[in-house]
């Protein structure tokens, strides 16, 4: 006679055990198939685009080997000596007790130490490979780190942009890269890293201090990568986007950034939406925290990200959403519902301007003439 568990409602607890069963055993599945989705894609640091993520692609190839033949070696012996001197059918005797032996103990720990050693060499050499100054044209990028969004200035041309770097093919690109402080920023300056896997390592921001990282593209395309430091509420809402270019669409790409914004004529919707970005009445103005250059002044920088070509971008709000006429509307009217942030707590990320339906229709066309 069989026992069966009763369930609350008194009958037999015999399917569901074994659909627990089962599901026990999908979670490990579940799992691994994660982790290596994890591993693919368009942020795949194992698929090289560029010079200087192909030297650790190389070095991990490279140690990886090593250790699969380490492994091999270790395990081999350990199921050789467990079946070799296994304890056979009616022998009660002990084993011979051993109390060390000091040239088998040298030489287990010389070999991993000469290992190490090998494996420690080419690992420096590529680590200072890889924050020396390229020679030759090398294209300088000045990466700030806000919560939660990288912001690019070009020294050499003297542009601002934000989320999306814009970089020619087959040039080296010197990032000098540092975070926000507080005489920049009311973010609490915090530390981020910038990585893009398949153009170079990662890199920490620290606010006060400037780090440095080097990246190529040797083909046209869209890099994608992420802050890879915590950094706050919105972290993984901290997106950037490489956009790698020929040389003579980058050009084009410089002469279209240096560009001053256009005016909207008079009386226009646009117009409209202008006058509302510079004063909002009591309320915060755009132009407190975003500057659109209209070729008068100075250019410089702002406590967010600069508006003047920003319909030349792809996404807006850390890279996170697409940039069309509907996002744009629907961020002005409640930014903190398409990117948690906090505002409210200590003035950290776009504030809820309460805007009206028709400031949303001008301001938002008016955003959409800033090509």
């Amino acid at each position: 006679m069989t026992r069966k568990h009763l369930t609350a409602d008194g009958g037999t607890g015999g399917a569901s055990g074994r659909g627990r069963r089962r599901a026990r055993r999908f979670v490990p599945l579940a799992g691994l198939a994660v982790l290596l989705a994890a591993c693919s894609g368009e942020q795949n640091a194992l698929a090289p685009a560029g010079p200087f993520a192909q030297g650790p692609q190389d070095l991990i190839v490279w140690v990886f080997g090593i250790a699969v033949v380490v492994f091999v070696l270790v395990q081999g012996l350990i199921l050789y000596t467990s079946w070799r001197y296994r304890r056979r059918e009616g022998d009660d005797s002990m084993p011979e007790q051993v109390h060390g032996n000091t040239k088998l103990e040298i030489v287990w720990t010389l070999i991993p130490a000469m290992i190490l050693a090998a494996i420690a060499v080419p690992t420096v050499q590529l680590i200072f490979e890889q924050m020396d100054e390229p020679e030759g044209d090398v294209l300088t990028v000045e990466v700030i780190g806000h919560r939660w969004w990288f912001e690019y200035y070009y020294p050499d041309y003297d542009i601002y942009t934000a989320n999306e770097m814009a970089i020619p093919t087959d040039m080296p690109v010197r990032l000098e890269m540092t975070a926000t402080d507080l005489a920049r920023s009311p973010d609490l300056g915090v530390i981020h890293s910038f990585w893009i896997p398949r153009l170079a390592g990662k890199q920490d921001l620290v606010p006060g201090h400037t780090t440095y990282l080097n990246l190529q593209a040797d083909e046209p395309g869209r890099y994608l990568g992420q802050c890879a430091e915590y950094c706050g509420l919105s972290h993984v809402n901290m997106r950037a986007r490489v956009v790698a270019m020929e040389m003579a669409d980058f050009e084009t790409w410089v002469a279209e950034q240096q560009a001053p914004a256009a005016v909207p004529a008079a009386g226009t919707l646009e117009a409209r939406g202008r006058e509302l970005f510079g004063d909002l009445g009591a309320r915060q103005a755009c132009a407190s925290c975003h500057q659109v250059w209209e070729g008068e002044g100075l250019r410089g920088p702002a406590q967010g990200p600069d508006l003047t070509h920003l319909w030349s971008r792809e996404e807006f709000a850390g890279a996170i959403h697409d940039l069309t006429p509907e996002n744009l509307r629907a961020w002005l009217a409640d930014p903190n519902s398409m990117k948690p942030m906090q505002y409210e707590v200590n003035g950290i990320g776009m504030p809820n301007l309460n805007l009206t339906d028709d400031e949303l229709d001008a301001l938002t066309a008016y955003l959409e003439t800033l090509d």
